[in-house]
């Protein structure tokens, strides 16, 4: 079951996905509310701001080797209406203020795309 399963993965968070939660939860930023390990569809999404529809994945090592899989996760969220974000769970802890920064924009409305890796 989808939901038992983002109980789970709350509750083993990554270091960099604990560190964006602390930086998003309780609408610290540009005052968004953020829900983490939400599903959707098939999918279990990191992070995921319903009222500006913006999804944030934070991607490890494993999803290298995942580009069709992330490939058709983004197409779907998009045909949902949802913008999506992806950044490397490193890129997050040496460029923390960086991503940050991306997010914020996005909410904003200052950019129009979303961002690759």
């Amino acid at each position: 079951m989808t939901t038992s399963r983002a109980r789970r993965l709350r509750a083993t968070q990554t270091d960099a996905e604990r560190l964006l939660w602390l930086r998003l939860r309780d609408r610290r930023l540009n005052g968004a509310k953020f829900r983490r390990q939400v599903p959707m569809g098939p999918y279990i999404l990191d992070f995921v701001c319903m009222e500006s529809k913006l999804v944030i994945e934070l991607d490890g090592g494993q999803h290298a080797d995942q580009t069709g899989y992330d490939a058709a996760r983004t197409e779907f969220l998009r045909s949902q209406g949802y913008r999506v974000l992806r950044f490397w769970n490193n890129e997050l802890l040496t460029n923390e203020q960086g991503v940050l920064t991306s997010i914020m924009n996005e909410l904003s409305g200052s950019t129009s795309h979303a961002q690759a890796h």
